[in-house]
Parts: C-alpha cells; structure tokens; sequence
C-alpha cells in the first residue's frame, strides 16, 4: 500500500527565489527518500502551491526526512501561513468498464 502526500501553502512572493528554494529542497528530498515530486501553482492564484509525492511506502521516514529538508532550507522563511500537509492511502486502481463500438 502506497501514500500520496499533496502539502499546500501559500508563499510570501512567486519569485525565481522562492522557486528556487522550494525546488532545492524538493531535490533533496528526492535524493534522500527516492521520491520525485512535484511543484504545482494553483491557476489564477499564484501565490497558491502545492507539493505532491505520491507512491510513498514508508510515510513515518518520509515524513521525518520531509521535516529535515524544509528545517535544512528553511522554507518558514518563504511561506506566508503554515504548510498544511494531506496524506492520502493508495486503493486499488479503478477499471475501465469502456466498451468501444
């Protein structure tokens, strides 16, 4: 069984810096956890992100190396408001019951 995690906020400014920040800790993380993510902007609200790491086996060492990585960048510094972080578990994949003609 597998975990998606989708970590929202809001940040201080949509800037290249800020960007690069939250991408460098991403990078890490990635490197520590073998766990890609990715960063999404929400639309027509900029300054709305999110987070999203999904396939995740083990959440309790990846939610202590996620605790790591944003101590190490100190991403508060970047973040208007808390991070507020979802955890949702994988179920089985829903066929399709398509039929074609």
């Amino acid at each position: 069984m597998s975990h998606g995690y989708y970590i929202w906020y809001r940040v201080t400014s949509d800037s290249r810096d800020t960007e690069t920040a939250i991408r460098g800790m991403m990078a890490r993380l990635c490197c520590r956890s073998g766990c890609p993510g990715r960063l999404l902007k929400k639309l027509g609200e900029p300054g709305l992100w999110m987070e999203v790491y999904e396939g995740i086996t083990d959440p309790d060492r990846f939610t202590r190396l996620l605790a790591q990585v944003v101590d190490e960048y100190d991403i508060e510094m970047f973040i208007d408001g808390p991070r507020h972080t979802e955890c949702f578990i994988d179920t089985t994949a829903v066929s399709a019951a398509c039929h074609t003609a």
